[in-house]
């Protein structure tokens, strides 16, 4: 039950006003999921959904900027995604491409592209790549657009960068066998450079993570939220950030 307008401000000021302090996440991941039941609500198609869900972003990045959160990853496409009808597949994948093209314009983020862009549309890879390339002088909040993205994809693309690399230098099958671990494969992931998500929200009330941020969210803080992506607020974040702030994070110590 939503509070009435009033008593709703008060309460998102005052949840904003509690979370000063070093216990906020410094990167946050999040599965934007539900968009599709949304719009079934309703009896709108999924297209709508979609649309409905890439106009939420650039507000919760607004969102996160306020809060000092310095990385946000936005789980948009998953490399399952791909099996979907291919009507509904066409107009997401030109939801996604205008949505993150709109986030560039903006000039207030540094977007990075993780994904396997390889298994999409030429159109749309390129529009993926011009989108991060006019944002890599942006001093700001740092936002990983995830698209094509698996997380068992990218393990095997570090291991594959790995593997390469250390054959360049003239390492053998065996030296690698004997000297290669867990630093090795992380240096080489997608998100290198970045630290590890503390907090990973889920928003529709599917309470699994699917294979998002698989190496990454080893020691992550999980965050399943009922509302669907495009009815997430300020104050569903907030409530979010609370939870992380509030958890003992031992970290397997």
């Amino acid at each position: 039950m939503r509070l009435p307008h009033p008593l709703y401000r008060l309460y998102e000021h005052r949840l904003a006003a509690s979370l000063t302090g070093p216990g906020t996440p410094r990167h946050v991941g999040v599965i934007l999921d539900g968009n599709r039941r949304w719009a079934r609500s309703f009896g709108e198609t999924a297209a709508t959904g979609h649309r409905r869900g890439a106009d939420k972003i650039a507000e919760f990045l607004g969102w996160a900027s306020e809060q000092g959160i310095e990385v946000v990853t936005l789980w948009m496409l998953s490399t399952d995604n791909l099996a979907r009808p291919k009507a509904e597949l066409t107009d997401l994948l030109d939801i996604i491409s205008d949505a993150v093209s709109d986030l560039a314009a903006t000039g207030r983020w540094r977007l990075r592209v993780v994904g396997r862009l390889d298994l999409l549309p030429e159109r749309l890879g390129q529009a993926l790549r011009a989108a991060a390339a006019a944002t890599g002088d942006v001093d700001g909040l740092q936002v990983n657009v995830a698209v094509g993205y698996g997380g068992r994809h990218e393990i095997a693309d570090a291991v594959r960068a790995y593997l390469r690399a250390a054959a360049d230098s003239g390492a053998t099958l065996a030296d690698l066998a004997d000297s290669i671990d867990v630093e090795d494969i992380a240096d080489h992931l997608y998100t290198k450079g970045q630290p590890d998500p503390e907090l990973v929200i889920r928003t529709s009330g599917e309470q699994r993570v699917g294979g998002f941020l698989m190496w990454q969210s080893a020691h992550s803080e999980l965050y399943f939220c009922e509302a669907y992506w495009p009815d997430f607020r300020r104050v569903d974040f907030l409530r979010a950030l609370r939870d992380y702030s509030r958890r003992e994070r031992r970290l397997g110590r």
